[in-house]
């Protein structure tokens, strides 16, 4: 394997640190303390492709692969992990959803409005007593001729208020049976789908969490993605890529928080020198960078297998529960070197802090992803 970057990777790298320091940085802390999505920025990053980063060229996507998928997502994300979220959902799960399972004339007509950024999306699997339990979800779709009738709520959805799209599944068969969900997609503006409660977040501020609410919203059977039934297990396909995408929001947030950890611990000095300088500190530094290293590697052999069409399921669990605990690592110690001011709103390790938790919640916690790999490697 080769580990060095390649012109893809290194390019869209360039690309994003020159748009993040105009677009993103001068606005993040407003974004944060306000909890305000910033629906025109994804406008821009659509127009830079970054919407349809792993979408073909035919549906208006970038028709990159998962190593550059990766590298975007941790750029997008050293700088700000609510954009880096964001991006990353409408990618895997909304995007990715239609972009596995739908048909030829589905994708004609949802890929190049999602690839641009026309369309932001959502999708929609968690329910409020449904999270990783999500086999026994209580939203159901009853079939009335040619149409679907749904009914019920999901919460903490990204996106579940401003998406203009949204995949949902949808329980159509016996309570509990795991091919009893299918996948439905419906557009913002149909009869009886609203937004609801947007969650008060701890971090990723910037990034939308809300309800979406269904009370018999009708949606045509065209809009059905693959067979009836088999929603749940399309579901967990999908997650296997977002997963990925999710260990690359979290290597993004670990080297902000090394980064901004090595320029303090040069700049401040205490008993006239600067702490760089001090075993305790430089030893944390050496950790944490080689944390973050196999953080990395574990993430880049993952969309590697993807981009090969090879059987990911351990290897993206593995890459996501590693790199989610090492980033909320490496944001701990940043706020420990930096001491009292890492405490402050004015330095940014507290929001690395606060924005990392998130990556071991998100897209199954660390404890589910133990379960899958304890699984693979005891068949």
């Amino acid at each position: 394997m080769d580990f060095s970057l390649n012109e893809n990777q290194l390019m869209i790298a360039d690309m994003i640190r020159d748009f993040a320091a105009k677009e993103i940085t001068p606005h993040q802390k407003r974004w944060d303390e306000s909890q305000e999505f910033p629906v025109p920025l994804f406008k821009k990053l659509g127009a830079l492709g970054l919407m349809g980063i792993l979408v073909p060229e035919k549906y208006h996507g970038s028709g990159f692969g998962y190593t550059e998928y990766v590298t975007a997502i941790s750029a997008i994300s050293e700088c700000d992990g609510s954009i880096g979220l964001s991006v990353a959902a409408h990618n895997s799960l909304c995007t990715g959803h239609i972009l596995q399972f739908g048909n030829e004339q589905q994708k004609q007509r949802w890929l190049p409005k999602l690839a641009t950024g026309e369309f932001i999306g959502a999708w929609g699997l968690t329910e409020p007593n449904t999270g990783s339990d999500a086999a026994n979800m209580k939203t159901v779709a009853e079939k009335d001729g040619s149409e679907w009738i749904i009914n019920g709520s999901k919460n903490f959805i990204t996106h579940g208020n401003s998406g203009d799209i949204a995949v949902v599944i949808v329980r159509t068969g016996v309570l509990g049976d795991s091919h009893g969900m299918t996948a439905l997609v419906v557009e913002r503006g149909t009869s009886g789908f609203t937004g609801g409660r947007k969650e008060n977040k701890l971090g990723m501020r910037a990034s939308e969490t809300s309800e979406m609410i269904f009370d018999n919203c009708r949606v045509p059977d065209a809009n059905r993605l693959g067979e009836e039934g088999e929603g749940f297990i399309q579901s967990l396909k999908v997650l296997d890529g977002g997963r990925i995408s999710i260990a690359a929001l979290s290597i993004g947030i670990a080297k902000a928080s090394l980064e901004a950890s090595i320029k303090y611990s040069k700049e401040r000095h205490q008993f006239n020198q600067p702490i760089a300088n001090f075993q305790g500190i430089s030893f944390k530094l050496a950790q944490m960078a080689t944390e973050l290293e196999v953080a990395s590697l574990l993430t880049f052999k993952a969309a590697e297998l993807k981009d090969n069409n090879k059987r990911v399921r351990k290897e993206s669990a593995m890459a996501k529960y590693f790199a989610s605990e090492i980033a909320v690592k490496l944001a701990n110690e940043a706020v420990q070197i930096f001491g009292g001011y890492g405490y402050t709103k004015d330095y940014p390790v507290e929001r690395y802090y606060r924005d990392a938790k998130l990556c071991t919640i998100g897209e199954g916690t660390s404890e589910i992803q133990k379960i899958v790999i304890a699984r693979d490697i005891l068949q």
